[in-house]
């Protein structure tokens, strides 16, 4: 999906929601772990039920690893379920990966080419040679780690070099040298609040995609107030808050609505473009 396929959603469903698939075996409702494979079972009941509110999904890859090959096979399952009903939502791994160019490649081969994802979140530490690989695919995205909403964030993303530059800043500025708004995003914690500002002024125009909504505590309007550009430029998940709104059978029933929430509130923001 490239960038004005992935605007043109965003207006036609006037929401810029990402609906988390943090999927743990011990959070879903106790009736689905008589289902075959619980997992996906809680997936596609999930996914049904927010589709018409939201642009993109994220399962998050420990949640499926932890389980062995049951875990990815659920993952393999979500995704190819996704691909087949809902080609319009923008599928994102939360992989976290980063490594040495070769290992990047193959790293990449999985996740865009036998996957068929359409971005994966990499970490930047180890330099060039272990993002590039990732952007030799039309029409796929690296999305990398800038500002985290972690206490640790801290303890490196914001330290300051000997010319006042924070390192979040620094990634933000030599990644450009890599890829373009095109095929490259940022990680930026909903919790950082107006740093956004400092932000955009590094990266006026690129999507940023931005966990810590809900559950972390993250504002949604101040994330749109200093974060927004004019093709939105905003991917804000939301996991728990959503996927884990109830427990009983009706699970799905609540996620739905909990996710069109979020979409009220975020259709409100993109009438100020």
């Amino acid at each position: 999906m490239n960038k004005q396929e992935l605007f043109e959603n965003i207006k036609r469903k006037e929401s810029f929601l990402c609906v988390g698939l943090d999927t743990d075996i011990q959070k879903i409702p106790s009736h689905l772990l008589k289902e075959e494979d619980p997992v996906f079972a809680f997936n596609k009941a999930i996914i049904d039920a927010t589709a018409p509110y939201c642009i993109a999904y994220k399962p998050n890859l420990a949640f499926y690893e932890s389980m062995g090959v049951k875990g990815w096979l659920a993952f393999e399952k979500t995704i190819q379920y996704l691909n087949k009903n809902y080609p319009d939502q923008f599928i994102i791994a939360d992989a976290k990966r980063g490594d040495i160019g070769n290992t990047s490649a193959m790293y990449a081969r999985t996740f865009f080419k036998e996957m068929q994802l359409d971005a994966l979140t990499v970490a930047p530490y180890m330099g060039e040679d272990s993002v590039t690989p990732f952007l030799g695919y039309e029409n796929k995205w690296v999305i990398l780690l800038a500002l985290t909403s972690n206490k640790g964030s801290h303890d490196f993303q914001l330290t300051t070099d000997a010319e006042g530059e924070r390192l979040f800043e620094k990634v933000l500025r030599k990644s450009q040298e890599w890829g373009n708004d095109q095929n490259m995003m940022y990680v930026v914690g909903a919790t950082q609040g107006r740093m956004f500002e400092d932000i955009r002024k590094i990266v006026p125009n690129h999507f940023l995609l931005v966990p810590g909504i809900g559950a972390q505590g993250g504002s949604l309007e101040e994330v749109c107030q200093y974060g927004l550009n004019s093709t939105c430029g905003l991917i804000v998940n939301s996991s728990r808050a959503i996927i884990y709104a109830d427990s009983t059978e009706s699970f799905a029933i609540v996620a739905g609505e909990k996710a069109r929430e979020v979409q009220q509130k975020m259709s409100v923001q993109l009438k100020k473009l």
